[in-house]
């Protein structure tokens, strides 16, 4: 009787290491398989969902607050911004009431039932420099106020010119009205008025002439000339009062 020939030794080594390799497969597969499908994996999973979603709400928070810190910044600045011209609108009342009141005190010194009474007269005088040359020299605006209660309802009408004295090149001069408006046999500035007239026009000084002394010259249609004097520094001190009195 044949006896069966018996396998050599590589082939049988060969067949048990395929047999350990897929058994290897087939434990890493289901072990890998149950991490999937265990419950720790789905929280896990759940976990990274939240996670996300939680990301994503702190995201909307922060451009939702971003929004809000711009429009608060806004709204701070329009604030800001009103309160400036409020501020300006409350300073330029004040002014105006400030005037007012002015005003009403001149009225009241000028023709009061207490009010002294004066004859034709300079009350004040304003000089200011202008931005403006013209034949080597600068241009001053004057504004001056006359005022007269002693004959009430009577009419004061008349002319009025300026003199300056100053110095030029360290020797006295004195400019009359011709040299003052640049131009020869020039007529005066004329004012008519019951109770009080601001007169006013433009002088030429020349270049290099520094004012000391102005004089205001009235010449009434009636009656005695007036004059009266101030020095440069109240003209000039003086305009920005003598400017509101009676605007």
């Amino acid at each position: 009787m044949a006896s069966t020939p018996t396998p050599s030794h590589p082939a049988r080594n060969w067949r048990i290491a395929l047999v350990v390799a897929i058994a290897l497969a087939l434990a890493f597969g289901g072990w890998g398989l149950w991490r999937v499908l265990s419950p720790a994996s789905t929280d896990i999973r759940a976990q990274l969902a939240d996670s996300e979603a939680a990301r994503e709400q702190l995201q909307s928070e922060h451009e939702e607050l971003q929004q809000r810190v711009a429009t608060l910044g806004r709204s701070d600045q329009i604030s800001r911004e009103a309160n400036r011209e409020l501020q300006g609108t409350l300073a330029e009342r004040d002014e105006e009431i400030a005037g007012l009141r002015a005003d009403v005190a001149f009225y009241e010194r000028l023709v009061g039932a207490t009010a002294q009474r004066h004859g034709l007269s300079v009350h004040a005088l304003a000089m200011q420099s202008q931005s403006v040359q013209a034949r080597d020299g600068t241009a001053w605006h004057f504004k001056t106020t006359l005022t007269q209660n002693l004959n009430r309802g009577a009419v004061s009408a008349g002319q009025l010119t300026l003199e300056v004295e100053g110095t030029n090149g360290g020797k006295l001069q004195t400019l009359d009205w011709d040299a003052l408006r640049q131009q020869p046999d020039s007529d005066g500035v004329a004012y008519s008025f019951k109770y009080f007239q601001q007169v006013e026009g433009d002088v030429f000084l020349p270049e290099g002439f520094s004012p000391v002394r102005v004089t205001v010259h009235l010449e009434p249609r009636s009656g005695a000339a007036i004059e009266h004097s101030f020095t440069w520094a109240e003209a000039t001190g003086a305009a920005g009062s003598a400017a509101t009195e009676l605007e």
